[in-house]
């Protein structure tokens, strides 16, 4: 198994069951024009998400982590009228770049970004009384995902879910040696999920257009 050959299965079921879209591929040209690293998801882990979002029912989503808003088109598009989502992001310039993005997709009444770090801004969030939101994601600093995690707790109820994004990190999440930061924040995190009594979680492996990774999913229980 090759990356192209991954790459080739991917655009398979992307031409049959994701298709083109004018806002999605504009909001990666944009993102792509204006420096931002290509490291959103893919078009299918963004259906992907959309549809977990629409089995949640969901009103209300946390995004944490913006980057060019192409998983926040996905994930505001699955909201039903009145739903709303909250968005993340701690450069100024990522943000302003999916400001655009989000506005030519016509989803500027749905979606807020709060610019600044997360973990300054979740804090925020709890004070002025945001959530419980139905879906969190979480896409940002994988060191910090320990505390994201904490924060999502905070701000779900039971019946939410939770997804992580990034989790496998080439593989070497299953090396407990590794010095790598962003391995041993994902490794803490997947830990504390683990030691959560109001979590059950899974986690899933991918390959495809973005190369070897995996997303975590849990769903709060109490």
């Amino acid at each position: 198994m090759t990356q192209a050959q991954w790459t080739a299965v991917d655009d398979y079921f992307n031409t049959l069951l994701v298709g083109p879209d004018d806002a999605l591929d504009a909001a990666v040209e944009a993102s792509e024009k204006a420096g931002l690293p290509a490291i959103q998801v893919a078009a299918n882990q963004g259906k992907l998400l959309n549809l977990l979002a629409r089995l949640q029912g969901a009103r209300t989503v946390l995004e944490i982590g913006t980057l060019g808003g192409y998983s926040t088109i996905w994930l505001a598009r699955a909201l039903p009228e009145g739903g709303r989502l909250l968005t993340l992001e701690s450069d100024p310039e990522c943000a302003e770049v999916a400001r655009g993005n989000i506005e030519r997709a016509g989803l500027s009444e749905v979606v807020e970004i709060r610019v600044g770090r997360a973990l300054d801004t979740l804090p925020e969030l709890a004070e002025q009384g945001y959530g419980p939101f139905d879906v969190v994601f979480i896409d940002a600093d994988k060191p910090s995902n320990p505390d994201y995690l904490a924060w999502s707790l905070r701000l779900t109820r039971p019946g939410s879910l939770i997804v992580a994004d990034n989790v496998v990190r080439d593989g070497e999440v299953a090396d407990g040696a590794s010095d790598d930061p962003k391995v041993q924040g994902v490794r803490r995190f997947t830990e504390l999920v683990a030691a959560e009594p109001t979590l059950t979680a899974t986690a899933l492996q991918t390959v495809g257009t973005k190369g070897y990774d995996g997303l975590l999913m849990a769903l709060v229980t109490g």
